[in-house]
């Protein structure tokens, strides 16, 4: 993970690269860390970019190299199967400081499913340089999003899965940033979390919600109200 952090500093636009900790699918219960990279350019600037990667220690799977757009957007669709129950916390940090990765660590090695994951998402690159009046989006920054995915398959056991990423949650507390991406937000979320993913243009959307849609018709998403609301 620090590792991670520290490459990512060093990234050219054309590249997104996140990290994972996972428990290995072969029943093993090992648990792994993995670095997934995207290189949107000429394969040889490509091959450059990840080599840092392939350099960092000895991997257990490589899997890196030329892939097609459509490969590449379903590439994670096997570890989130049809049907799997979930329950998801995810937020901006402050940073990915050494306390933060020794805490997300500690979390993970009492991870209660093998389905579960907890990624960390990079953004920065050409978006992250767009004012952040110019859009509704307000995720116009560089640094790190951390998602807990808690995910299972027996309906029994809900209670304990949904706990363990809740008690990961707060552990993360300190390390956490205001920012919020808007679909990851929950159903049981506290306080006023779309007003933190469109930040300073929250207001500005009110005033546009009160003008086409003024009733809230549109209100079974996450919702932004009418001012009158």
């Amino acid at each position: 993970m620090k590792f991670f952090r520290d490459y990512c500093a060093t990234l050219p636009d054309e590249i997104m690269v996140a990290a994972g900790m996972l428990t290995a699918p072969d029943g093993s219960n090992a648990k792994l860390a993995a670095v997934l990279a995207c290189h949107c350019g000429a394969l040889a600037d490509g091959a450059k970019a990840v080599q840092p990667i392939k350099e960092f220690g000895p991997p257990m799977v490589d899997q890196m190299g030329p892939i097609s757009y459509c490969a590449q957007n379903g590439l994670l669709d096997p570890a989130l199967p049809k049907g799997a129950l979930n329950y998801w916390k995810a937020q901006f940090l402050t940073d990915l400081s050494d306390e933060a990765i020794a805490t997300l660590v500690a979390c993970f090695e009492r991870c209660t499913s093998p389905m579960s994951q907890i990624v960390l998402e990079h953004f920065h690159g050409a978006a992250s340089r767009v004012p952040v009046t110019d859009t509704a989006c307000a995720m116009r920054i560089t640094g790190f999003n951390v998602v807990l995915i808690s995910q299972w398959s027996d309906p029994r056991q809900s209670e304990h899965h949904i706990a363990w990423c809740r008690e990961t949650y707060a552990a993360l507390h300190p390390f956490l940033g205001k920012f919020r991406y808007v679909n990851y937000l929950a159903e049981d979320e506290v306080g006023n979390p779309v007003a933190d993913a469109y930040g300073p243009n929250y207001q500005r959307l009110r005033v546009l919600k009160s003008k086409y849609d003024p009733e809230n018709f549109f209100h079974t998403n996450v919702n932004i109200t009418p001012l009158h609301g």
